[in-house]
């Protein structure tokens, strides 16, 4: 019957081939029967007859997802969300094909901007993927130890994830993965050797370098990596107004992460949290610190498969006692990438976007001490330049190097500023070589 449909709908083109509602209907038909090329044909003819048409955009964008183009889809989604907040369709396939596309944050901001606009919808995907799996709390806490007392708030829960990227999904690093390996992948993979000679397996490595380059991805592939849950935590999660929560906030993150092993348990702006004790004026600080300390070294808990990984743009600021053996006492530079490395980050980035033959090499050679946000908001420059004449056409323009070349020409390296105030501490407060690595980054012998 779908085929009859469709023969008499072509047939009635020939007389009529600018019959918006005809190809609107012929499109949508071959779209149920999966014929993708054609419906696409059919929905670009519709775009260059009324660009704004939101039907065939909404179309457009339903074909690009069952292509599985999502990054293509998110690209006329985002335009129509935006020229038409309140269009539930456009808003809800938003968000569903963020989701698709692994980013999470992104997909829950839509939904959650769909349920204010429309309190009673329900989608039974985006519920049980982002609301349900978020209210459901990882562990059960049954302490009514008094010394923490919340005066009836409610406990702290932890969402544990399951990422699903690898080293293969990170660019560059190559370094930094191979300490990584050694420190925290391989005793998970290998737990009967390093039994055999009486060592445990877990432990702790600080990530240190200019932000954007890639620390927070790195530990979430280092998670992947082993098949091991995976906690982010920062520091609204644990600091706390009440003396005493802060550090129950912070031992109920360690009690989560133990009862869940393999689990790597990720701290954000490390520093925020466990500054040096010489420069706090107020025992609080203090006191959370070495509820830290305490935690790290598993004096009342067994660390035993608990991989911790913590981030910091400003090591200097860190309490020494947090590099002591047992602790954080592997410390690794987080360099912006080199010149593979941003080809690598670039061919991650621009992966399932619309592109025309991209010299990577080039774009490397001119984007030197660029972070991988950088690379990443060069990328966003492009395409909102390219959506400019795709909005014309409503076709989705390639990408092309020299967009990506005027794209960074515009920008200057964020990783500057930092580098700026690392050279003075690692020339002039580097006593034990600890950052010796910054040094020979910048190419200044002692």
């Amino acid at each position: 019957m779908a085929d009859n449909d469709i023969k008499n709908l072509r047939e009635a083109l020939k007389h009529s081939p600018d019959n918006v509602p005809l190809l609107l209907h012929l499109a949508a038909i071959l779209l149920v029967q999966s014929k993708l090329q054609e419906a696409e044909k059919e929905y670009k003819k519709v775009l260059r007859l009324e660009p704004q048409n939101t039907l065939a955009k909404l179309g457009l964008a339903k074909t690009y997802l069952q292509k599985k183009e999502g990054s293509t889809a998110i690209i006329i989604l985002e335009e129509l969300v935006r020229v038409t907040p309140q269009n539930r369709d456009a808003r809800l396939m938003l968000s569903k094909a963020f989701l698709r596309e692994g980013s999470v944050a992104e997909a829950q901001e839509q939904y959650e901007q769909l349920l204010k606009q429309d309190p009673d919808f329900r989608d039974d995907e985006l519920d049980s993927r982002l609301r349900q799996r978020a209210a459901t709390p990882l562990f059960d806490d049954d302490d009514d130890d008094d010394d923490f007392d919340f005066d009836g708030e409610e406990e702290i829960f932890r969402e544990m994830e399951k990422p699903d990227i690898t080293f293969s999904d990170v660019g560059g690093m190559e370094d930094v993965k191979r300490e990584i390996e050694l420190k925290i992948i391989r005793p998970v993979q290998h737990p009967e050797l390093y039994e055999a000679y009486g060592k445990k397996t877990g432990g702790g490595i600080l990530l240190y370098g200019p932000p954007g380059c890639g620390k927070t991805h790195l530990a979430r592939a280092t998670a992947g990596e082993v098949n091991a849950g995976f906690m982010s935590v920062g520091i609204n999660d644990i600091l706390d107004m009440w003396i005493g929560s802060s550090e129950r906030n912070l031992h109920e993150l360690f009690e989560g992460a133990r009862a869940n092993t393999p689990c790597v348990l990720f701290f954000d702006e490390v520093d925020a949290l466990g500054a040096s004790r010489s420069d706090m004026r107020q025992s609080s600080g203090r006191h959370l610190i070495n509820q830290f300390l305490s935690e790290l070294d598993g004096v009342d808990a067994d660390n035993e498969g608990l991989l911790i990984l913590a981030a910091t743009n400003a090591p200097w600021h860190l309490d020494p006692a947090f590099r002591r053996p047992g602790r954080f006492d592997r410390i690794v530079f987080v360099p912006p990438p080199d010149v593979a490395g941003r080809i690598a980050i670039m061919k991650i980035l621009l992966q399932k976007k619309p592109v025309d033959n991209i010299d990577y090499e080039a774009i490397a050679r001119k984007t030197e001490e660029f972070s991988g946000a950088d690379l990443r908001a060069a990328m966003d420059m492009a395409i909102e330049e390219k959506l400019q004449s795709s909005f014309k056409t409503g076709i989705a323009e390639p990408i092309t190097t020299k967009d990506m070349l005027q794209a960074v020409k515009k920008m200057r390296p964020s990783t500057q500023e930092w580098f700026g105030s690392a050279r003075n501490y690692a020339l002039y407060a580097n006593d034990s070589g600890l950052y010796d690595d910054i040094l020979r980054y910048l190419k200044i012998k002692k």
